[in-house]
Parts: structure tokens; sequence; C-alpha cells
């Protein structure tokens, strides 16, 4: 297959609640789709980028400018239609790795829709249903806290991560733990919102059995989290920190996590992703998949990814309802607190042509 171009297209779910976390609150979701277009079929892909730049550097407008500017026309001498070829022929643009993963999914995708080969097969998943988690934001009061934790179990949810921050930390962690028991698989994230300074603060969380806090220091503290990890009892699991697989070696060679969230846009693709979760399996260090609001394409690549065996522990591929009241593509639902991993050619799912009608379409070539 030869390569066209790429379509962007642009559009906006509102989210069904408000969702704050350390670094500001989202009520709606600006997402970027890409569709790959080839001469024998085409492939869908997701960004995972935010629209202000909050968790990360990258955000919705500039991606679509080094998509545009750089990312698109540099794969105009790929040979074929082949998604491990992407990532070499954008290694001399630095960073941007949201932009370079979401092309790199449309063209998997495309490729493995024309071989008849689902996403799951190629990364390697070996269930075809994953334990399901859900991420529940910083709430108003304790009270409400309980009462949407509540309403996720009676769902079914697996796992409970709660967002914390300085001052909305131990105090709720005691009151899930007091009203749900120990039984209840919890942990905690703190999207880089802590400092070493703050090491007797998080040490309080270690008596209520978490299964991990997430990324409490900033993500180039490495040496950091290995010295906060040799004051409290609790594992840290580092995310914004893991770009690479590279990057995982040399955090757990440090001694800096105990476990790993592997998110595909963060590291720059699910080849990437999947380099990572074969390292950490190598070192005995259990591996999960965060998520970013996305929509049912960028889920049903994630459910893909999170089948693989090292994925041992829920995930926060949450149901569609969780956050949006109509998604881009079918429902993904939450059965017996899991969800099937699709199997149908690439990813599985495609978007309703309708519920993107009102999207912003933009055609880029890759040659000129």
């Amino acid at each position: 297959m030869k390569l066209d171009g790429f379509e962007l297209i642009t559009t906006t779910l509102p989210l069904v609640s408000p969702f704050r976390t350390s670094f500001g609150v989202e009520t709606e979701r600006g997402v970027l789709l890409v569709r790959a277009v080839t001469d024998e079929g085409e492939g869908w892909g997701e960004c995972s980028t935010l629209l202000d730049p909050l968790y990360s550097s990258e955000y919705l407008a500039g991606v679509l400018d080094v998509l545009r500017r750089y990312l698109v026309p540099a794969l105009a001498d790929l040979p074929a239609v082949e998604a491990h070829r992407v990532g070499p022929a954008l290694a001399r643009f630095a960073g941007h790795r949201m932009a370079k993963a979401v092309l790199e999914m449309a063209v998997l995708d495309a490729e493995l829709r024309h071989r008849g080969v689902s996403f799951g097969r190629e990364l390697g998943a070996v269930h075809d249903s994953v334990p399901c988690g859900v991420s529940v934001g910083i709430m108003d009061s304790v009270p409400q806290l309980l009462d949407a934790v509540a309403e996720y179990l009676e769902q079914g949810y697996a796992r409970i991560k709660l967002k914390i921050e300085p001052g909305w930390d131990v105090e709720p962690v005691r009151a899930v733990r007091e009203r749900f028991g120990d039984d209840l698989l919890l942990q905690v994230d703190a999207n880089t919102a802590y400092t070493l300074k703050d090491a007797g603060q998080l040490a309080r969380l270690d008596p209520f059995g978490l299964l991990l806090v997430e990324q409490p220091l900033p993500e180039e503290d490495i040496r950091g989290h290995a010295e906060l990890q040799r004051r409290i009892a609790t594992p840290v699991c580092l995310d914004e920190s893991i770009v690479s697989a590279r990057a995982a070696a040399d955090a757990i060679s440090l001694g800096a996590c105990q476990v790993v969230n592997i998110k595909p846009g963060r590291v720059g693709g699910y080849l990437e992703a999947r380099r990572i979760h074969d390292v950490c399996a190598a070192h005995d260090v259990p591996v999960w998949c965060g998520g970013m609001l996305e929509s049912g394409i960028g889920r049903a690549a994630n459910l893909a990814l999170a089948a693989l065996p090292n994925f041992t522990l829920p995930g926060d591929t949450s149901a569609s309802s969780r956050y949006f009241h109509q998604d881009l593509t079918p429902p993904f639902e939450l059965v017996d607190g899991r969800m099937a991993v699709p199997t149908g050619p690439g990813l599985g799912v495609e978007p309703i042509p309708e519920l993107l009608a009102g999207a912003r379409r933009e055609w880029v070539p890759v040659r000129g």
C-alpha cells in the first residue's frame, strides 16, 4: 500500500461531569482524530493531547501545526504503509511524541485492516477482556467523593483511583477506606503535585494499603522518586516520567518505581508502549494502561494494549459513559468489571459518520 495523506478531524466532546486534577479542571474533551488514507484503504488514530499544555508540553493546536509543517511531509519517502517505519522517519524531530503517536496509530490501523489482523493480535494480547478501573477526580467535599465512589463500585469497576493534591490526600483516602473496606483495590494519582519535602505527608498514606501512589513528584525528578520510595512503603508508580523504554529501564535501575503506567501517546505510540511492557516484564515490574479521556478510537487501542501479559493491574479504560453522553464510536460498556478487547481487523471500530458531521476537517497530503 502507498500512503496518500491524512485527514485531520477535530471536534469537542462535553464531559458528563467536570474532571478535576492537580493541574486543572476539564469540562470538555478536545478530540483530534487522524484518518490515514492509502491506495487500498484507510486507518484511524486518536491524539491523546489535551486542549492546553497542562498535562504535557503538547497541546491540540500545536499538534495540528507540527503535523502539517513537519511530520506528515516527513513520511513522503516511506516505501510502503508499514507502522514500524513511521518512528524512524520522524526521529529527527525532537519531542512531539503525541503527534508522532497518532500518525503511527493511524498507519498501523490501515496496515492491519489491510492484512485482516486485529490490534490486539499484532501487539501480542493474551486476553479477550481486561479488568477496568476508574479515575475519580478531586471533589468539593468528602461526602461528594464517597457518593461518586459508591456509584462507580455499583457499576462494577474493579479498581478506584483517587486524584490527590496537597490538602486533598490523607483525609479522602481515609474516608474511602473506612466506607468501603480494606478489600477495595485503591490507588492515588498526584500528577506531579508534590516535592520530596512532602515525603512525610505521603508516608501518611502507607497505613491504607494502597496499590500505588502515581507520579507524586515532577517528571524530571527520577532520583527524587527513588529517594521517596526509600522513605515510604506504598509502591511508587511512574507515569509522566516514563517517555520511552530507555526511560523505564533507567527508572527501574535507580529504584524510582515499583509499578509503571504506560500511556501510548506519551511514549510516542503503541509500538514503543509494547517495548516498555517488555522491559518492565523482564524486570518483574507490573504495568497498567493509563487513560487520557479518549474517545472510542483511543479506547479500542488501549484495550488491545492492556491485554498483553504484564498488564496485571486494572487500567483506566473506563466505559464510554464514564466520560461522555455520546461517544464517537459505538459505546464501550463494562460487563462484570471487565471490557472486551475488539477483535475485528485493525482497531475493530471506527467513528460513526453522523457524529462527525460538525467536525472541522483538513486534508494534508503526504506529497504536496
